[in-house]
């Protein structure tokens, strides 16, 4: 095998000091999600906001002196161009990252900011990959591959390494997988400190290159687009595959709803950010509890580079799967006072209103009716069905509008 436990040694002392050695932490918010222990790895604190930068890193440093001076290459939509960039910039080597054209401008903004040269080309990773080799052989520049490579799969096995030094006592380690060098580092370290530990890679619905048994059953088509776009990866590397199916025990794949629900309880109950790739681990335990009850799961939280719209709309959604927040119809009479009393009686039981559309004009009522909308906020599920009986039992039929758009069901 190309990568061996010694090179993810020399990886780990080459890269000592200059990259961050990240939490391992036990998840205690998390226990009531699985009948067991959750141990977080959080890789979303590096200060290129991903595990990335241990790679980028340790690939950097085996350049020859004349390859510095020309410079690097990479193709990136995001956590691999801002560890090449960082790491780069530190060590005085000319960076050019291409993107996608397509690359949100808070990506190509922090990538330029951490020193690096941006170029915008092609509509997805292949076109961008295809013109970062066109400008690595014109130019005479190293191209820095983001995961099939033995020196990145090196460094990011050194995650590994230091969860197993924090927590022998892990049964479990469970490893978001796109292009597969975190993988497939991570098997190659911790396989050799324990090889009695199960390793489960994790993919997206979207993208599932590796997983060994998809659902027969499943018929569902998987959306085009995804919250973990940090996995979404095409076509995972021959060097990571040929690993991964060696030393990995399992790859699954989970759902949108899942790694969006897990996105939402990091922050919820641990107060941790981490964008859809790095929430993917723990949208496994979501999806199959028994699969880990009475062990004790390393999750690795591999980055938190997640836009803060994106966010809000999560946290929001979250609140109205818990029917925390609802909006409500409610048919009324159109005559003086009608509002008031509506909104007296979701007082009166508990709710808060914090918006109101009043219908008259533009839906199928009658002349001298109206429908009201409301957007209340509720303590939870039974609360929210509480008040709308309530409304309901004094005349004003209600209805909860847009639950499965919110709940995936």
């Amino acid at each position: 095998m190309s990568v061996t436990a010694a090179d993810v040694e020399a990886a780990a002392a080459a890269i000592r000091g200059a990259v961050l050695e990240t939490p391992t932490l036990s998840a205690p918010g998390l226990g009531a999600l699985s009948p067991t222990e959750i141990v977080l790895k959080l890789e979303n604190l590096q200060v290129s906001g991903s595990f990335k930068a241990r790679g980028a890193l340790v690939r950097l440093l085996a350049l020859s002196k004349s390859e510095r001076r020309r410079g690097v290459i990479a193709m990136s939509a995001g956590n691999h161009a801002q560890g090449v960039a960082w790491h780069a910039h530190r060590l005085g080597i000319p960076a050019t990252i291409v993107m996608p054209a397509i690359t949100p401008f808070t990506k190509v903004e922090r990538t330029q900011a951490l020193g690096a040269t941006v170029v915008l080309e092609g509509a997805g990773l292949s076109e961008a990959e295809a013109h970062a080799r066109t400008l690595a052989e014109a130019g005479a520049l190293t191209f820095i591959h983001p995961y099939d490579d033995p020196h990145i799969v090196a460094g990011q096995g050194t995650v590994g390494r230091e969860m197993l030094a924090a927590r022998p006592d892990l049964d479990i380690l469970v490893v978001p997988v796109g292009g597969g060098g975190l993988a497939a580092g991570i098997a190659v370290a911790a396989k050799a400190l324990k090889p009695s530990i199960e390793i489960v890679g994790v993919q997206t619905r979207s993208y599932a290159t590796m997983v060994r048994q998809p659902p027969s059953d499943d018929t569902t088509p998987a959306p085009l687009v995804t919250l973990a776009e940090g996995i979404a990866v095409k076509r995972p590397g021959g060097l990571t595959r040929t690993i991964i199916d060696a030393l990995v025990d399992d790859v699954v794949a989970v759902d949108e709803v899942n790694i969006e629900r897990a996105v939402e309880l990091l922050v919820e109950r641990q107060k941790v950010v981490a964008e859809g790739a790095g929430a993917a681990a723990l949208a496994a335990i979501l999806a199959q509890p028994d699969r880990f009850a009475g062990r004790i799961v390393g999750v690795v939280v591999s980055g938190g580079h997640i836009d803060n719209r994106l966010m809000a709309s999560i946290l929001m959604r979250g609140l109205v799967r818990a029917g925390r927040l609802a909006r409500l119809r409610i048919e009324i009479s159109d005559a003086p006072g009608t509002l008031a009393k509506v909104a007296s009686l979701i007082g009166a039981n508990g709710g808060n209103i914090l918006e109101v559309y009043h219908q008259r004009l533009f839906q199928d009522v009658p002349v001298k009716s109206a429908e009201l909308d409301a957007v209340v906020e509720t303590t939870d599920t039974a609360h929210l069905q509480a008040m709308i009986a309530a409304l309901r039992q004094a005349g004003y039929p209600t209805r909860q509008l847009g639950t499965s758009a919110a709940t995936g069901e």
